[in-house]
């Protein structure tokens, strides 16, 4: 079992920086994919970025180039480090652990956060 808890969201105004922390319980944490997903209003929850056990991520291409992603394993927490903020990028963001198939429903991640809201004003 794993639990995630998501921090870091707030208000912020066009072009600027957020960093996002999601920090999670368990002891398998360092085996599983961790991902950012993120949900505006009105539409469907989707994929922002992952990164596996050996680091290596993948992005959403509206955010490549602005947003990283990182993992501590020894902190058992992950980060989505967003600049260049774009009023676009306002939605709840959520945190998840799983396998990551994006096929697959919840993108066949097994764990998700409650998630944090980023607003970003024009």
């Amino acid at each position: 079992q794993v639990q995630l808890v998501e921090s870091g969201g707030g208000l912020v105004q066009a072009g600027g920086s957020l960093r996002l922390s999601c920090a999670a319980s368990g002891r398998t944490f360092s085996s599983y994919i961790m991902g950012w997903f993120r949900q505006a209003p009105g539409k469907e929850r989707e994929f922002v970025a992952t990164i596996n056990w050996s680091t290596t991520t993948v992005y959403l291409d509206s955010v490549k180039g602005r947003s990283t992603i990182s993992r501590d394993n020894a902190k058992k927490t992950v980060y989505l480090q967003m600049n260049s903020l774009k009023p676009e990028d306002t939605a709840v963001y959520y945190c998840a652990a799983g396998s990551y198939y994006p096929s697959r429903p919840s993108y066949g991640m097994d764990y998700w956060g409650k998630g944090t809201l980023v607003t970003v004003s024009s």
